[in-house]
Order: C-alpha cells, then sequence, then structure tokens
C-alpha cells in the first residue's frame, strides 16, 4: 500500500512537471460533463423543471437560509418567495399577465428587481431589461422590439418613462411604476397593490407549458449597426449561463457580490441565477463603488466576486491600504482582466483564484481560463471543442470580412496569428439572434465557411493561440466598441450627434488610452455650411442624448468624411491617429466635466491624459 501510494504521488508530481496544467485541465473537463449530464437531465424533465423549481427547492430545504443580502436588510429564501408570491399575484390581477406573455423592467439593482423576475418566471412570462440609463428613442426601442404589453418602472425612473409615454399609450401598454401613488395619466401604482396581496404559492400550473425553448428573458446588447438588439434567452441558455458558477467552484456556502447592473447577462445570469442554481446567498449593491468594494467584501463575508476588466481597474487605483489583502474572496470570475492589472490585483489583494473568461449574451459557445494563466481568456480543450465546435478564421480588416480561398471557403489561422472567432451553430450550440430583427440575426451568421451548407456564428472578435494553446482576445471588429464595461456601437452613437442643429456628418469610433481597458469614444464630425462648432451646445446635446460611456470624449472636426469606393466611412487610419494633436491638423476637442463643456484638446491635456491625471 505504502508503495502504491507513493507511487502514486510520483506519478501526479511528474504530470505536474510534464504537463503544469494537466489536474486544474481535468478537473474543468469533469465539471464540463457534469454541467453537459445536468443540462440533460433538466431538458428530458417531465414537467420541465426551472430555475424557478430550482429557487423553490432551496426554500423547502434551506427557508431561513439568507438570500438577498442588500444595505443593513437580509432577505431569506423565504422571504424572497412570499414577496414574489405577492407581486406575481398583483400582476395576474391587476396587469392580467397570461403565460407567454412579455414585461419590460426599468429599475435598477435592487431586491424588487430579483422578486419581480421570480414572480414573472412563477406565471410563465419572460422579462425583457432595459438599460435604465437609456432615453427617448433608443428606451422606445428597445421597449418595442421585445413585445411586451406591460412595462415596470422604478420610481426614480418616471421622467424617463414619461418622456415616452405617449407612444407607450398609443401601443396600449400598461405602466406600472414602482411607488405608492402616482398622479400621471397612463401610470398606475404598483407598490401599494403588492402590499396588499396575498403571499399564497402559486400554482405550478400557470407555467405548465414552458420548455427548454421558450423565452426566457431577453437582454440588449449593442451590435455593429443600430439601436440596441434584444438576444433572446430562451430556458436552455438561461440554464446553461447559470451553470457558469459551478463550472468555476462556486458552492452553496458561497456569498456572491453583484455590484455589476442586473439588466446585463454578467449581473443577472452568471451572478444571480448561478446563485439561485448553487443555493447560494446574494450580496447585492446597487452600483460598483470602488472605495467600498472591500469594505463590502469584509462586511458581508463576501467569497465569490465578480468583474469586468475596468472594475478590477478601478480597485487597482485605489490608495494602498494594510487591510487590501484582508477579506474572504476565494474566486474572482469575469472578463476584459488586462495582464498587467491581473498581477497588479494578486500582489495587492492575495492570492485569489481569477477565471478569465470569453462569452457574448446571444453568442453559442465560451471560454474559460480555468488554468489561470494571466492574460488568457481560456485553452484549446478537444473536449471543449467536441462539444461546441469553434475555430479562428483569416480576416481582412480594411474589407471588414473574412478571408476566403479560391474555392470560397475560410481560411483557419496558423498558431500565433490573429483570428476572427467563429463556433459552429448546431442543436448542442444554436443560436437563437435578435427579437424581432431577423436582418440583425441573419448578419451574426456565416454560410459555407468550411463547407458548402455549414453555418457558423460570427463573433465579431479577433483572438490568437500561443504554444501551449492557450487562447487570447485581441480586439473587437465592426463598429462596436467597449467603454467602462458597456458595449458602444458607434452607428447609434453617430445617428444621435447628427440630430444636432450644427451637425450634418459624424464617424464615431474607439480609441485607445494608455492605463485603460477598452476604447474611448471619438467622433469625426463635419458641420452644416455656415455653423460653427459650439463647445456647450454640442455638450449638451450628447449628455441628453447619450449614456456617459456613450458620449465620445474627444471630437476632430473635418471639412468630408473620408469613405471607401462603396461608400463605407474609413475608420482604421483614423483609429491609429487616435486623439495626438502632435498628429492631427484638424480642429480637436475635449469633454470637460468639470467646466460641462468641450474645450480644445491641447498639447498639455493631452499630456495630462497619458498621466492619468486628466479624468476621462
Amino acid at each position: 500500500m505504502f508503495w502504491f501510494t507513493l507511487s502514486a504521488v510520483l506519478l501526479l508530481y511528474a504530470l505536474r512537471y510534464r504537463y503544469p496544467y494537466f489536474i486544474k485541465e481535468a478537473l474543468y473537463v469533469f465539471r464540463l460533463f457534469s454541467v453537459g449530464y445536468r443540462l440533460s437531465k433538466r431538458k428530458t424533465s417531465k414537467p420541465y423543471y426551472t430555475l424557478v423549481d430550482r429557487f423553490l427547492d432551496s426554500v423547502k430545504k434551506n427557508p431561513n437560509k439568507a438570500f438577498i443580502r442588500f444595505q443593513d436588510d437580509t432577505y431569506s429564501y423565504l422571504d424572497s418567495d412570499k414577496q414574489s408570491n405577492k407581486i406575481a399575484m398583483t400582476l395576474l390581477k391587476h396587469a392580467n399577465l397570461h403565460e407567454g406573455d412579455t414585461v419590460a423592467l426599468l429599475m435598477g439593482n435592487e431586491p424588487m428587481f430579483l422578486w419581480i423576475w421570480l414572480a414573472l418566471a412563477k406565471i410563465g412570462c419572460s422579462a425583457a431589461f432595459l438599460n435604465y440609463n437609456i432615453r427617448s428613442k433608443s428606451l422606445l426601442h428597445c421597449f418595442s422590439c421585445c413585445g411586451a404589453g406591460v412595462l415596470i418602472a422604478a420610481a426614480e425612473l418616471q421622467d424617463a418613462v414619461e418622456e415616452v409615454l405617449p407612444a407607450l399609450r398609443e401601443q396600449g401598454v400598461l405602466v406600472y411604476i414602482l411607488t405608492d401613488n402616482v398622479n400621471t395619466e397612463g401610470m398606475q401604482s404598483l407598490t401599494d397593490k403588492i402590499s396588499h396581496a396575498s403571499d399564497e404559492s402559486i400554482p405550478a400550473d400557470l407555467r405548465a407549458n414552458v420548455t427548454f425553448s421558450s423565452p426566457a428573458v431577453y437582454i440588449y446588447t449593442s451590435g455593429t449597426t443600430g439601436l440596441p438588439k434584444a438576444a433572446l434567452i430562451n430556458h436552455q441558455r438561461l440554464w446553461a449561463m447559470a451553470f457558469f458558477q459551478l463550472l468555476c467552484g462556486v458552492t452553496s456556502d458561497d456569498l456572491f457580490y453583484v455590484n455589476l447592473p442586473l439588466y446585463h447577462s454578467a449581473g443577472f445570469c452568471l451572478g444571480f441565477l448561478g446563485s439561485i442554481e448553487r443555493g447560494a446567498t446574494v450580496v447585492l449593491r446597487r452600483k460598483f463603488s470602488a472605495s467600498q468594494f472591500w469594505n463590502d467584501c469584509r462586511k458581508y463575508n463576501v467569497t465569490v466576486i465578480q468583474y469586468i476588466g475596468e472594475t478590477m481597474r478601478y480597485l487597482c487605483n485605489t490608495p494602498k491600504r494594510f487591510s487590501d489583502p484582508v477579506h474572504n474572496v476565494r474566486i474572482a470570475f469575469g472578463n476584459g482582466l488586462r495582464a498587467d492589472v491581473w498581477r497588479t490585483f494578486i500582489s495587492r489583494f492575495g492570492q485569489i483564484d481569477i477565471k478569465e473568461f470569453y462569452g457574448a449574451t446571444e453568442g453559442n459557445m465560451s471560454f474559460l481560463n480555468f488554468s489561470g494563466k494571466i492574460g488568457a481568456v481560456g485553452r484549446v480543450n478537444p473536449f471543449h471543442k467536441k462539444l461546441n465546435p469553434y475555430t479562428f478564421i483569416k480576416y481582412d480588416l480594411e474589407q471588414e470580412m473574412p478571408v476566403r480561398n479560391a474555392d470560397g471557403f475560410c481560411q483557419e489561422v496558423a498558431q500565433g496569428e490573429i483570428g476572427l472567432l467563429v463556433s459552429k451553430i448546431t442543436e448542442r450550440s444554436p443560436f437563437y439572434g435578435y427579437a424581432r430583427d431577423p436582418k440583425q440575426t441573419q448578419k451574426k451568421k456565416l454560410y459555407n465557411v468550411f463547407e458548402k451548407g455549414d453555418v457558423y456564428f460570427n463573433s465579431g472578435d479577433l483572438f490568437s493561440i500561443d504554444q501551449e494553446k492557450f487562447i487570447y482576445f485581441q480586439d473587437r471588429v465592426g463598429d462596436t466598441f467597449r467603454w467602462k464595461g458597456e458595449n458602444v456601437s458607434s452607428n447609434e452613437v453617430s445617428d444621435m450627434m447628427t440630430i444636432s442643429t450644427s451637425i450634418d456628418e459624424a464617424n464615431v469610433y474607439g480609441v485607445t488610452v494608455p492605463g485603460h481597458e477598452g476604447r474611448i469614444g471619438m467622433a469625426v464630425i463635419v458641420l452644416k455650411e455656415g455653423q460653427q462648432f459650439d463647445c456647450d451646445g454640442i455638450f449638451s446635446h450628447v449628455t441628453t442624448y447619450l449614456p456617459s460611456y456613450a458620449r465620445p470624449r474627444f471630437i476632430r472636426i473635418q471639412n468630408c468624411l473620408a469613405v471607401t469606393c462603396t461608400f463605407k466611412l474609413l475608420k482604421v487610419r483614423l483609429v491609429e491617429e487616435g486623439f495626438n494633436p502632435a498628429v492631427i491638423n484638424d480642429p480637436l476637442f475635449i469633454l470637460d466635466e468639470t467646466v460641462k463643456s468641450y474645450r480644445p484638446l491641447t498639447h498639455e491635456i493631452y499630456q495630462s491624459i497619458l498621466e492619468g491625471h486628466f479624468k476621462l
């Protein structure tokens, strides 16, 4: 027995020396198969076993266990069950909802958001999560494309709803505000009705026809063109994302910190729903705060945190304290973490197990860096690739299309080269597209990639693979860039800018800024004849029509916009030139929050930006 044990230990050490990632990769494959097995069980269960059923099982098993901790309040699984029952009863009675209906939510992070979703799921309805930063035309568009007949909005967002209320009333939409009293015609209060409702259990018969393919939620994502698109997330996809915490090693004993917006798939699906699947506790915060982040972690005894690249950078930029490594956080998962920030983070805050991943809300596959290789988003794994076939193909950035050979087929890139990620659309890896937008759904598909008749999902993202087969995200293609954790559609920003009385044309793109994650918005504009650049007026315009992350921080004025022979706006050269006044002869302006206006971009301001003194 001794010699057997010794031999096993020596074999493990040999494997670790020869294959340093073997043990972690083996564990990853085991969990991957575990997720696949559980998904297949959920798919074949009759009646269909939803995430609400999983929640209700936790209510029966641990009724008094903390489910949501928010500010100084704690709500148990039983508390949340009863509260969601009251909401469901209210909506059934007053909104006359039925299984299959869709309700739009316009609200920030608070327990009510989670209870409303539970209530809707209990009666077989889907929910559309509206970004509370958007206004007017964009808000109305997002509401309309999900087909919702009911809108529920937070009290503090009543003004935003009133802007589009006439259009909503024309469509016959029922509008509810989470308050006890509303005086505006066309709106109804909701919290007063909830307080008088029964908290009796909701009959499962009300959701009896819900299946794996039924719509569950609509989450909005900025595409390469136009206004935001509503990605259709059905119950199968919802389960797949909820299982992500299992893949990362989260257990029912963990306390999961959700400070990302719940209208995003990261905060809602991976954070909240993942915690339901695990039977864990959610620590909810209204908004991310770098200064209060670790105080919250210590106060609530948080063990798992979620991030986007900017989150980690903000944390690393806070003043250093002796208490930095004093916490109980053991796992952090998210995406967009730069290698340099990664190293700084673990050096300062301790050896937290970081699980960097890549995935798109509407995508049909994802990567997970289970091995912990700094900078990577995942590793080529034959089992993963078998389950979700994908590859990286050559892409022409100038022509903005995949490179095809003489036979008309795409070509895989060699190791070390940058390529476009495409993933095969199959029964196991479906792509459901965007609600009421078949044109944009089709644009995400690539046909005849390697053989006639095959169909792949076009991620729109570029990657490279190193000698150890680790996968690294490189950049986004098309007209979308990412800033402060949000995807920004340059065409949408261009449309909003040209509404201005003085701007004739606008070409919007993202440029890199040293020390910042993602790309910040910049616009080349052409002024209307006889117009001057109105610094105060344009500032007022962009702050009125665009959320902060989408506002062009730099504006460059030209006499005309450069286009290709097919009249597509040229951006590659503009992106390369950036915002350096020493390189650009055109008039340059920068958005300055301190004076609430645009001001000329001087060499001194440019240097201040590079040194990190000017706040962007």
